[in-house]
């Protein structure tokens, strides 16, 4: 199977999500390592990026909430090259109208080989590593080879 690398900046686009009953994880979290994400772009699903920006004084670019496509625009951003990293606290117990975004979203970031963090302790294993102010190339499988587009 052939493989493209892509060149990820030291400066990552990073994405920010939660599920409401995991919002307060996040801003916690986000508190926490205030310094760190301070460092990079910053992006965001609208109630929790909004949040962010209010509680913590961070600017995030905020897409739709979740529910109304804010995951499904932040998958495309994947796509298309302008996410690096998503940070998504979901509730594994809950069930959301929008399962299938969810869903959609974790794939693309296999799909397009991005760090993702779905807990906090993944999450500060991931914004602990010294690759997170590096370069990096990622290695990408060539899917439009596979399927022909």
């Amino acid at each position: 199977m052939s493989h493209t690398k892509i060149l990820t900046k030291k400066k990552k686009n990073i994405a920010l999500i939660a599920h409401d009953e995991r919002k307060q994880d996040l801003i916690e979290w986000v508190k926490f390592n205030k310094g760190t994400l301070s460092q990079h772009n910053l992006f965001g699903t609208g109630t929790t990026g909004s949040l962010i920006t209010r509680e913590l004084g961070l600017k995030v670019k905020t897409f739709l909430s979740g529910p109304l496509g804010g995951d499904q625009q932040i998958g495309a951003k994947i796509a298309e090259g302008e996410i690096d990293f998503l940070i998504f606290f979901w509730d594994p117990l809950e069930s959301n109208p929008h399962d299938p975004d969810v869903k959609a979203l974790l794939r693309i970031t296999v799909v397009w080989n991005i760090p993702v963090a779905c807990n906090r302790a993944t999450a500060d294993f991931l914004i602990s590593s010294s690759l997170l102010s590096e370069e990096y190339k990622r290695s990408v499988i060539d899917y439009a080879k596979r399927y022909g587009t």
